[in-house]
């Protein structure tokens, strides 16, 4: 990679952590939207596909963590431990996909986009179940598919509608730079 290719990938990252850190306060104000819609989501996921795993690992993994830090939401702990973890796999596996299918084709992007939603609520269900099986909670089953598909659902249906489209002409643009 050349350093004016790398450079321009630190800067995205550094827009994407922006976007991230600045969208939750659009549906702040309703928290069932937020979790629902999860707005964290699109420019990690984005960031991974336009500049790679490694970026969006760590875009994904920095952006919770920070937020809460900084805000207060999410809680550091546990919210933001467990959401770093998640996040993180979703913008690593998005661009791992990517890269391994070949890039330029939207079903690529969807298989990938759809690869890195499973993978990021797997591993969220796991850390998730870690960290509470230390405080002596449980957590279900029927809590995983709750948290992390149905009241997920707008988020998931957004992202399938938003996230193609804009990484598809990303990557036109990226091309010609």
């Amino acid at each position: 990679m050349n350093k004016k290719r790398g450079l321009n990938k630190l800067i995205l990252s550094a827009l994407f952590i922006a976007l991230g850190i600045v969208l939750p306060f659009f549906t702040a104000q309703l928290k069932t939207l937020g979790s629902a819609l999860l707005p964290m989501h699109f420019p990690v996921m984005i960031c991974g596909f336009i500049c790679g795993p490694q970026y969006g690992l760590t875009v994904g993994f920095i952006l919770p963590l920070l937020r809460g830090a900084l805000f207060g939401m999410p809680p550091l702990y546990p919210n933001a431990v467990w959401q770093a973890f998640e996040l993180g796999t979703y913008g690593f596996a998005a661009g791992f996909m990517y890269m391994r299918l070949g890039q330029g084709k939207l079903w690529k992007i969807y298989v990938s986009m759809i690869a890195a939603m499973i993978s990021g609520r797997v591993v969220w269900g796991i850390v998730k179940a870690i960290i509470l099986g230390f405080a002596g909670q449980s957590f279900t089953v029927q809590m995983f598919i709750a948290g992390g598909i149905l009241n997920a659902i707008p988020g998931i249906v957004l992202q399938l509608v938003l996230i193609p489209p804009v990484v598809a002409l990303i990557d036109r643009f990226w091309k010609s730079v």
